[in-house]
């Protein structure tokens, strides 16, 4: 589709609510119901199976820990309309396989998730190809990869590959406070620093991570597909950059 000039927020986001936009979480689980979070239109919870296999549980089921709760919270807070998702393919202890975490980014994309927030990665080289040949399929399939950086200072994936939008927490407040790193691999910067999030049992906590940063992102892709649902990852991009804080 062809872009104004200048790019404004007005433009990006409209009226939006994120109606009709697929928004899949991919964690530890959503607790459904949690007043921040509402309903979990659906999902799956991909678990290992033998050594190295995987098998898919679709339906309903608890998180495991609260992380993908915290998550979804943000989310739903910037898009109430949105249709949510649980990939649950972390345990209690927010551990889990490489290859479910690949099966469950791939089942997201093959459900025809708009958007996909994977506040979580891995520092594992032996699962760098198959997580690029993933987020590639995502972006030309016309998902949204919104990916974490890692809290620790190594390289980590997907949040490292170019065709993912790569998030790390930053200094400032409020669902419009983005801004834009002109010296990637990480290449936008989102309030996730001492921020209130959803939790078990439908109560709340404070934290900070790169983790509650990249959500805020995914609520802003989500916003821009409700309001243009024709744009691409890589005009998704374009237009972050132009409505970032430090940019426009």
């Amino acid at each position: 589709m062809s872009l104004p000039a200048p790019i404004t927020r007005e433009w990006a986001f409209g009226a939006a609510t994120g109606a009709g936009v697929k928004v899949a979480v991919v964690d530890s689980g959503i607790e459904s119901g949690h007043p921040l979070v509402g309903d979990v239109q659906g999902g799956v919870a991909v678990e290992a199976d033998g050594a190295s296999g995987v098998r898919f549980v679709e339906g309903p089921h608890e998180d495991l820990f609260g992380h993908g709760t915290a998550c979804a919270g943000i989310i739903r807070s910037l898009v109430p309309d949105c249709e949510l998702y649980s990939v649950r393919v972390l345990g209690t202890g927010l551990t889990g396989r490489g290859t479910v975490f690949a099966a469950g980014l791939q089942w997201a994309i093959d459900a025809g998730m708009d958007v996909v927030n994977v506040s979580m990665s891995t520092r594992r080289a032996e699962m760098f190809s198959t997580l690029h040949r993933i987020a590639d399929r995502a972006y030309f399939a016309g998902t949204v990869l919104v990916s974490a950086i890692n809290n620790v200072r190594a390289a980590s994936y997907p949040s490292e590959f170019a065709s993912v939008v790569s998030v790390a927490c930053a200094a400032g407040d409020g669902p419009y406070a983005l801004t834009y790193n002109p010296r990637p691999p990480v290449e936008f910067g989102a309030a996730g620093l001492g921020v209130q999030i959803a939790w078990l049992g439908g109560g709340t906590t404070r934290a900070t991570g790169n983790s509650f940063a990249a959500p805020r992102v995914a609520g802003l892709v989500a916003l821009m597909l409700s309001e243009h649902p024709a744009l691409t990852p890589f005009e998704v991009k374009t237009i972050l950059r132009a409505i970032a804080t430090n940019v426009g």
